[in-house]
């Protein structure tokens, strides 16, 4: 029981020393990528370190869940990849200890972890996302820093565009300053050019400081239209001249409660009242506009005079009367009134239903993203879970440890994850797929593929075994493989070439037996092909003779009769037979008419190779007698 607690400590330990180095390699990746989002809002604002740490800080903490997964996934993968290159899951199975028993503490550990998770995403994430989103809301409303370019326009300067052709670095002063100000509009602007000029910012930073030397001012002394041809104007020529423009440069902090209505800010039982607050409000305003619509409240009021309506009320009810007969009595005017109202009507109805459909859309929108989160906090912890039941058991199937063929794998299965994860929460956010399922399909997803994995991995099955693939693709495809027989370099048992001339005459006379027997030169019977129940155990007692007669000549030390053995060729002796071992399969597989022509084609054309490779066979065997003949001597 012992050796069992120090086994668990050893597997934990190796575990949690590359899952913390893995988490903190994701973290970081994460938070490269979502300031990549957000570059543009910080670069050239001048924000202090204090800003800048408070928004790395709280991204790190909202990007935690995300990274855990990942992080999971990577270490599992390295961790039993080491134990299968370093033979130690090979010596626990061998020392009787199951996958799964070897799994036992990491899971345990993993639930920990899909608690602390649940915890972030639940408690912290929501804080830290709410201050995320005012800090990045401040970002961008904070004006840019001042760094006015050389030979083009500059226009942060609320309602002023400057261009300078020369600026001096060090004493910050300006050469060849145009200014246009359009605080009267684009027609009315108030041009200025300065030979020099300098410009600072004021102690509250919310002005700027000009200061223009040698220049010019025009504007013009009244506002312009289309009309106007002729428009006075003022020039202005001044040694020196300074203007007090406003810039907000401070960094304004907006309040918490802007951000504080997002889905992204509320923990579960937030979730859960704002869903239902949201239910009940699309409720009350769903059945106020269904009596509105089945009301007819909607429709155009007639605007009847009251002599109309005594007139109408002295027609017998029964009677009816034409529309388009009243329409062709009235006069042209009156039609052209008739119509206008009528077209005002329409839209007026049209605008008041598009409202509507929006109002019921944008709650409906926002009641589905509180579901959504609502999920994703419970799917997003699990994934951890079923994130460790597919790494545990690949890397034990991959036994390959270190950040090669693990890093590759992991980032292929979590684009996969993602791109379903993405796909399912779009499909929930549009309303085409039920919230639910379209949160859970990634989970849905891993669960199977998870399962599967843990199952091949703890009956050492070869599911991803290269090679056992290849061998299955040449087999469908009929593609042979070559001999490669080598000289050893030592030999303890050597050939017996006395009696080797007389076991290949014998397999000769039986490779020419089996060709006339089968008539394996012409086409099959169709019919006999599916119904007969014989097994062709003769051709599989030529191919063991022929093998055991290679493997004893391969002892040889004569590289001629090495060359002579590696032309035998591998013969393949279920190709040309009925494809299934159950009768019955193979009789529906020949009723099936199309099934049944592919196997039988596919027959016909092993069964002819077959024919040429026992040509092969017997006139190899003259040429390897003709060999061991010449070493006799």
């Amino acid at each position: 029981m012992l050796r069992i607690k120090k086994l668990d400590i050893f597997i934990v330990k190796s575990f949690f020393l590359l899952f913390v180095g893995t988490f903190f390699i994701c973290l970081f990746i994460f938070m490269m990528q979502f300031l990549w989002r957000y570059v543009d809002e910080l670069v050239g604002k001048g924000l202090e370190m204090e800003v800048m740490a408070q928004f790395f800080f709280y991204s790190a903490l909202t990007l935690v869940p995300l990274s855990m997964p990942l992080a999971v996934l990577l270490a599992s993968l390295i961790t039993f990849g080491n134990f299968g290159e370093r033979y130690e899951l090979l010596a626990m199975k061998a020392a009787g200890i199951s996958l799964l028993k070897i799994m036992r503490p990491l899971i345990f550990c993993v639930c920990v972890l899909v608690g602390v998770s649940f915890y972030f995403q639940n408690v912290i994430g929501p804080i830290a996302q709410g201050k995320l989103s005012a800090l990045i809301l401040s970002m961008k409303q904070k004006s840019p820093e001042l760094d006015i370019p050389e030979g083009v326009f500059y226009s942060e300067i609320p309602n002023y565009n400057l261009k300078i052709v020369k600026k001096n670095r060090k004493t910050g002063m300006m050469y060849d300053v145009l200014i246009y100000n359009m605080k009267d509009g684009f027609e009315n602007a108030h041009i200025i050019y300065a030979d020099s000029g300098r410009l600072e910012m004021t102690a509250d930073k919310q002005h700027l400081w000009l200061h223009l030397y040698d220049g010019d001012l025009f504007e013009n002394l009244k506002a312009q239209n289309i009309k106007s041809q002729n428009v006075p104007y003022r020039r202005e020529t001044f040694r020196e001249k300074h203007m007090l423009i406003e810039f907000d440069s401070d960094f304004n902090m907006v309040d918490s409660d802007v951000t504080g209505k997002l889905s992204a800010s509320k923990n579960m039982k937030e979730l859960s009242n704002s869903i239902d607050s949201m239910q009940h409000l699309g409720d009350s305003i769903g059945r106020v506009y269904y009596k509105e619509l089945s009301e007819g409240n909607l429709r155009p009021a007639y605007r009847l005079t009251k002599e109309d309506t005594v007139k109408i009320e002295q027609m017998d009810t029964e009677a009816a009367y034409d529309i388009d007969s009243l329409y062709n009595v009235i006069s042209l005017s009156q039609k052209q009134k008739v119509i206008l109202d009528a077209a005002k009507s329409a839209d007026d109805a049209t605008n008041s239903l598009s409202f509507k459909t929006y109002t019921m859309n944008a709650n409906d929108f926002a009641m589905r993203k509180h579901e959504i989160e609502w999920y994703k906090k419970i799917t997003l912890s699990l994934s951890c879970l079923l994130f460790f039941f597919i790494g545990a058991p690949l890397g034990g199937i991959i036994r390959k440890g270190g950040l090669g063929m693990p890093v590759i794998v992991s980032v292929v299965l979590f684009i996969l994850y993602y791109i379903i994860d993405n796909t399912g929460y779009k499909m929930a956010r549009d309303g085409r797929w039920v919230v639910w399922m379209g949160v859970w399909t990634s989970s849905a997803v891993l669960a199977p593929l998870g399962f599967f994995l843990t199952y091949k991995s703890n009956k050492d099955s070869v599911v991803l075994n290269a090679d056992a693939y290849i061998l299955w693709i040449k087999k469908v495809a009929g593609i042979r493989s070559v001999r490669h027989l080598f000289k050893k370099e030592v030999i303890i048992h050597n050939p017996d070439y006395k009696r080797i001339p007389e076991d290949l005459n014998s397999l000769t006379l039986e490779c020419r037996e089996y060709v006339i027997q089968n008539r394996l030169n012409k086409a099959p019977d169709y019919l006999k092909l599916w119904l007969s129940k014989e097994n062709d155990d003769k051709i599989k007692l030529i191919n063991e003779r022929l093998e055991a007669l290679v493997e004893e000549m391969s002892n040889t030390n004569s590289v001629t009769l090495l060359n002579a053995l590696n032309n035998y060729p591998i013969l393949s002796v279920k190709a040309h037979v009925r494809p299934f071992r159950s009768y019955w399969l193979n009789i529906a597989a020949g009723i099936v008419f199309p099934v049944g022509l592919f196997f039988y084609f596919r027959i016909w054309l092993f069964r002819v190779r077959l024919a040429k490779d026992m040509e092969r066979i017997i006139k190899n065997n003259e040429q390897v007698q003709f060999i061991i003949q010449n070493i006799n001597k």
